[in-house]
């Protein structure tokens, strides 16, 4: 029996760039529906609609939309803040389309914001774990979560350079309501790179609660284009200055900039 998570939605903006990419995002759609009754957003952005995805996912709990975008830059931040609008429950999780843990995980996030305690959380304690190659194929041969487990110390973990904070990107949940307040997305952010790091350090200057639960999280492996890395040294400082704008943002410039009754 599925666990109750209707008050929740998943919301994923995913474009195909390979067969990796494709399988990764079954998996890890699988993995949530096949524990939750739940809600899941899926936005495809690409140049043109082939309907491989509809034709692949058909649980009743998954809502797909495609979006016609001939822009080789995948505008991520733009596309989660069109998914948001959609969200009519009282907590959104975003999620992105290569990651999976364990659904113990999950639950206890969103019991966190039940209680109204927390207005972030993070269903994982900030070690964002990459599969490797070799063990996302087992995964996507047995999906086999524990053999994971196992095998932890043999992968490598993403995003270190937030520190002492963890990663804080991949998947988290929030108030759909704060998140919405504090501005959902920066979409001075086009592309690629700390727009999650932007977000997290967004949230604290707002006096978000923020809680973490305990276990990893996994990154199923995939090949990296111009959307998944710095395209140019020029891309590099910019979202280096558009990051360190914010963190300088006084309160109450933030507050002016992105509240979202303002907007």
């Amino acid at each position: 029996m599925r666990i109750d998570l209707t008050d929740t939605t998943f919301i994923i903006p995913v474009r195909i760039d390979s067969m990796i990419r494709l399988e990764n995002l079954l998996m890890s759609v699988e993995s949530i529906v096949r524990h939750f009754q739940t809600r899941v957003l899926i936005l495809e952005a690409s140049s043109y609609p082939n309907e491989i995805i509809p034709s692949l996912i058909n649980d009743e709990a998954v809502e797909y939309t495609f979006l016609m975008d001939k822009d080789p830059i995948f505008y991520k931040t733009k596309y989660l803040n069109i998914l948001t609008r959609q969200v009519d429950t009282p907590i959104v999780s975003i999620w992105d389309a290569d990651v999976i843990l364990d659904h113990v995980q999950i639950v206890d996030a969103v019991d966190k914001l039940r209680t109204e305690a927390y207005d972030i959380a993070y269903p994982y304690d900030g070690d964002f774990l990459d599969t490797s190659d070799i063990l996302r194929e087992h995964y996507c041969l047995h999906h086999d979560l524990d053999f994971l487990k196992k095998h932890q110390g043999k992968m490598n973990s993403l995003y270190t350079v937030e520190g002492v904070i963890g990663a804080v990107g991949g998947a988290v949940f929030a108030q759909t309501e704060q998140y919405r307040r504090a501005g959902m997305e920066n979409e001075a952010f086009y592309g690629w790179g700390l727009e999650d790091g932007e977000r997290h350090y967004r949230w604290l200057e707002f006096g978000y609660r923020i809680y973490r639960s305990d276990g990893c999280l996994f990154h199923l492996s995939h090949p990296r284009d111009q959307n998944g890395m710095f395209r140019s040294r020029i891309h590099s400082e910019k979202a280096v200055h558009d990051m360190n704008d914010v963190v300088n943002y006084s309160k109450e410039k933030l507050r002016e900039k992105f509240t979202w009754d303002s907007r």
